[in-house]
């Protein structure tokens, strides 16, 4: 607290460290269920993937069309190359 503000209560720096806190717990617990969201989904890419393959003749021709086709879906993700889904088939495979 500064001199320039004397109209605060004795108690606003404390509350203001508390809520402060509690923001920062809640964003990390936040980016935590998004990290885990996005390790399932791709796993599951991977098994899907691995499932066409067992199923179809999926070669690399597939794949890269694939890649394409997420990325066009989803401009603003990154990770769907190729090699990422190649990638994303042996984390499901393992």
């Amino acid at each position: 607290m500064t001199d320039l503000e004397p109209d605060l209560p004795p108690s606003y720096a404390e509350t203001l460290t508390e809520l402060a806190n509690a923001v920062r717990a809640a964003k990390a617990r936040a980016q935590r269920v998004v990290n885990a969201s996005m390790i399932e989904l791709y796993w599951n890419i991977g098994r899907t993937i691995l499932q066409q393959q067992q199923a179809e003749p999926w070669g690399s021709e597939v794949l890269g069309r694939l890649a394409e086709d997420l990325r066009a879906q989803f401009p603003h993700m990154k990770g769907f190359s190729r090699r990422n889904l190649y990638y994303l088939r042996a984390l499901a495979n393992a």
